[in-house]
């Protein structure tokens, strides 16, 4: 997809051990990339990047903290990055609320430590700051939004990513305007995929419903969000940096595919031979937003990018992933077959 972009670059990605950072490392390295990865080590049991094996797929595999600042610099500076991707982050909407400080703090000052030694990377031509769908100010309208709508955000999380977004301007307005480096944003959420066992997430839920033979409960089975397969966003990622363009992008799915929690189930459920739902609507909740929608407009046309993958293929394709998963197949080998049939 990429042709030989990618082939023989140095790029340094933080938060390789995530999920999405997981997906985008063997990625990487199916390029042909030489990867040097940052991060704390996986956060839950199992986890995708131990199932495959993570650090063998490595040039670099240091872990650590992006708040550690001397940290930061150190892997920079030694690694000498042609590529930068930022994926590092806490990532949850509902943690935030019970640790509001460590959420800012990496959030935004890890991504300043990180642009801040950027600035000295001799060799670095692009930097790609992964944001979040979640940085706008939303206004409960029920529109899409689009990259020049204001940003805000109600909770811990949301907030914090837009503060890092306000970070990542005041730098290419201060130190990156001599064009040498391009520095984009990537804004895109709600992402599924096999191999994601993150709390707090609706299909990691269903899986763990799944297997323990439970029922799952649903905190708002009608809030609509922009789900997509793991793969469409980080193709947009990979197309962003390989484009050389500078700014925020939006990486949504079609319009035509906006569902709501309970749809998501009732597919993921079809798919799985049923998964038990229990729906608790008057229980205490955190305050999350009933609707949100991305316009990937700007990304079709200056990037050429679009969504490959509908919501029933998204769904299905994550379904099929784990089935397969639970019937002992090999971690590494699916997620090499979903990019494959993804690329082809």
């Amino acid at each position: 997809m990429f042709g030989s972009f990618f082939a023989g670059k140095r790029v340094l990605l933080t938060g390789h051990t995530g999920f999405k950072g997981s997906w985008l490392l063997i990625w990487l390295r199916e390029l042909g990339a030489e990867v040097c990865g940052l991060s704390l080590a996986p956060a839950t049991s199992p986890a995708l990047f131990d199932l495959v094996e993570g650090p063998k797929l490595c040039a670099r595999h240091v872990v650590g903290d992006i708040r550690d600042a001397d940290l930061v610099r150190r892997t920079v500076v030694e690694f000498d990055p042609e590529i930068a991707i930022h994926m590092a982050a806490q990532a949850l909407v509902l943690p935030s609320y019970e640790d509001p400080i460590g959420t800012f703090a990496t959030n935004v000052q890890g991504t300043v430590n990180l642009l801040a030694v950027l600035r000295e990377a001799s060799r670095l031509t692009r930097a790609l700051i992964v944001t979040s769908d979640k940085v706008y100010a939303n206004d409960g309208s029920g529109r899409a939004f689009a990259e020049t709508d204001r940003l805000g955000g109600h909770d811990p999380y949301s907030a914090s990513k837009a503060a890092c977004e306000m970070a990542v301007e005041s730098f290419r307005a201060s130190y990156f305007v001599d064009g040498k480096v391009a520095l984009s944003v990537g804004r895109a959420g709600n992402v599924i995929g096999g191999g994601d066992w993150a709390p707090y997430r609706i299909v990691p839920d269903a899986e763990r419903a799944i297997i323990a033979g439970k029922p799952l409960v649903l905190r708002r089975p009608g809030a609509i969000r922009p789900w997509q397969h793991v793969l469409d966003p980080l193709a947009g990622y990979l197309t962003l940096v390989a484009s050389g363009k500078s700014g925020a992008y939006n990486f949504g799915p079609d319009p035509a595919n906006r569902r709501n929690v309970g749809d998501l189930i009732a597919h993921f459920a079809a798919a799985n031979e049923g998964v038990p739902a229990t729906v608790l609507e008057n229980a205490p909740q955190a305050q999350e937003a009933p609707y949100l929608v991305l316009s990937s407009e700007k990304a079709a046309r200056d990037l050429d990018w679009r969504p490959k993958l509908d919501f029933d293929r998204a769904v299905d394709t994550t379904a099929q992933w784990y089935k397969r998963r639970r019937a002992g197949a090999d971690a590494l080998a699916l997620v090499r077959a979903d990019i494959a049939a993804f690329s082809a």
